[in-house]
């Protein structure tokens, strides 16, 4: 009997120090986890060690590493600018004390502020996306949007005198001239493309010869093209992006360039209408405006056409040096314009994370070199780390990432069925001599290796953001690739 007692007395013992071994492995296993992943990342905001799981704390070093690129990339070309890290998606550009805030905002009775709070991840996310997308408006995207000719086509008709286009021929007849069945401009359509602003910091500098340089050029507005300028701003015109306030002067700034195409920024309406029977250049509309701001951010839309179509943005003119006091072209005389400390903060960002390379007065004093700015083996790592966050904090899991994952809606092209090129039996003898054509009707295997590669990758879909600057808000228009075999 003792001797059972004895033994049922060392089991007890032995199952008491197993479950206790259980408890103090599991706690250290539960701080070893804790030490991973506050070595990876610290601080009150990490996404890490409040919301992550495990399986996520790669893609928290890689955001890390990155940031840690980005920070440096500023401090090695902002000009004064540093970046101060928050987390791995956020952090903040600030300016040096000193700096002179001479815009005033008038709404909030404040001069512009000394430091700015971005989302990198969110960045990246959406700028890497126009890399994909097709910015000028379409037949086959009113064919595919819900409503499209309906509600979408009215809101880009001014004058039209009625909220929706209850008649889909009276919209028609007032988009045709200016809307292709299909993208007439291709992603990676151009290996280099020069985005020229209307500085007047242009005039400090002789850029012309190396803006020409460019496979394309893209310009804004009134901006003229002539000898008086051609040494700081080039002769080359290739695109030019315009707001309705443009339109009275056009016909004086494009004389002498019928091929130039093109691009208005928000809505087609008399003026615009008047000047095209006028004119023989190429005209779209762009696409992914958001309509009710208006005309505001020209050059910044400049960027996004460019990078839709080109491998290489390079901006002049825009203004990002120290020193600014006053909004000046290099055309007229100075006036009152855009926030420029925000601008210059933000322009430094994209340059930071590999979206355009700026070039400006203090910046032609040294030599370009770009290794200092992420890679775009890096940018791409950082890019599939964000997207895999991004998924996960909003629920879809991992099983949605690939590059049609943002696509809410669907439209398909019929193989074989071209659709009309841009124009209308009743034009005028100028818009037949449009180059249209040019564009519209370019044979596939004649556009750059890497545009048709790009084609091929995508299976052949055209990519449509629905409004504004929504990730997740995506028209996608699926064509054959028999089609361009």
């Amino acid at each position: 009997m003792r001797s059972l007692k004895a033994s049922s007395s060392i089991n007890g013992n032995s199952r008491r120090l197993t479950m206790l071994h259980l408890v103090c492995a599991a706690s250290l296993f539960s701080l070893f986890v804790f030490v991973i992943q506050s070595s990876f990342f610290s601080g009150p905001s990490s996404l890490t060690s409040l919301h992550l799981p495990l399986p996520f704390i790669s893609e928290v070093r890689i955001l890390s590493d990155f940031q840690s690129s980005v920070k440096q990339c500023v401090a090695n070309r902002g000009l004064g600018l540093t970046a101060h890290i928050i987390d791995n998606c956020k952090l903040i550009l600030k300016f040096p004390e000193g700096t002179n805030s001479t815009w005033y905002n008038e709404q909030f009775k404040i001069y512009e502020p000394l430091e700015y709070n971005y989302d990198v991840c969110e960045a990246i996310l959406l700028w890497e996306q126009y890399r994909n997308m097709t910015t000028v408006l379409t037949r086959e995207y009113l064919d595919a949007r819900p409503d499209g000719w309906f509600d979408y086509a009215a809101k880009r008709i001014a004058q039209l005198g009625a909220d929706k286009c209850y008649n889909r021929s009276l919209c028609e007849e007032h988009l045709h001239l200016i809307l292709p069945s299909k993208p007439p401009f291709h992603p990676r359509q151009f290996k280099t493309c020069a985005v020229v602003g209307n500085s007047g910091d242009l005039l400090k500098t002789e850029f012309g010869e190396e803006i020409d340089s460019h496979d394309a050029v893209i310009r804004d507005n009134e901006a003229p093209v002539n000898e008086k300028y051609a040494k700081y701003v080039g002769l080359k015109r290739d695109f030019r992006l315009v707001v309705r306030g443009a339109a009275r002067n056009m016909i004086a700034i494009l004389n002498g360039s019928d091929d130039e195409v093109l691009v208005i920024k928000s809505v087609i309406h008399r003026d615009f209408n008047a000047m095209i029977k006028l004119i023989p250049n190429p005209v779209y509309l762009f696409q992914g405006i958001v309509l009710r701001r208006g005309a505001k951010g020209t050059g910044m839309k400049s960027i996004e056409l460019a990078l839709s179509m080109c491998d290489i943005v390079d901006i002049y003119g825009f203004t990002v040096d120290p020193g600014y006091t006053e909004w000046t072209r290099y055309f007229s005389t100075p006036r009152k314009g855009h926030n420029p400390l925000q601008g210059r903060a933000y322009y430094q960002l994209l340059e930071c994370l590999g979206v355009i390379r700026i070039h400006s007065p203090m910046r032609s004093k040294r030599k370009q070199d770009w290794s200092d700015v992420p890679d775009r083996e890096m940018i791409r790592r950082a890019h599939a780390a964000a997207l895999r966050l991004k998924k996960s904090q909003s629920g879809q899991g991992s099983g949605d990432l690939g590059q049609f994952g943002s696509c809410k809606v669907w439209g398909n092209v019929d193989p074989g069925i071209e659709g009309p090129v841009s124009g209308s039996p009743d034009m005028s003898d100028t818009r037949k001599r449009s180059s249209y054509s040019k564009w519209e009707v370019t044979p596939f295997n004649s556009l750059r290796k890497e545009a048709q590669d790009h084609y091929q990758q995508m299976e052949g879909v055209s990519l449509y953001k629905m409004d504004g600057n929504k990730l997740d808000d995506l028209v996608c228009v699926r064509h054959s690739l028999d089609s361009v075999a």
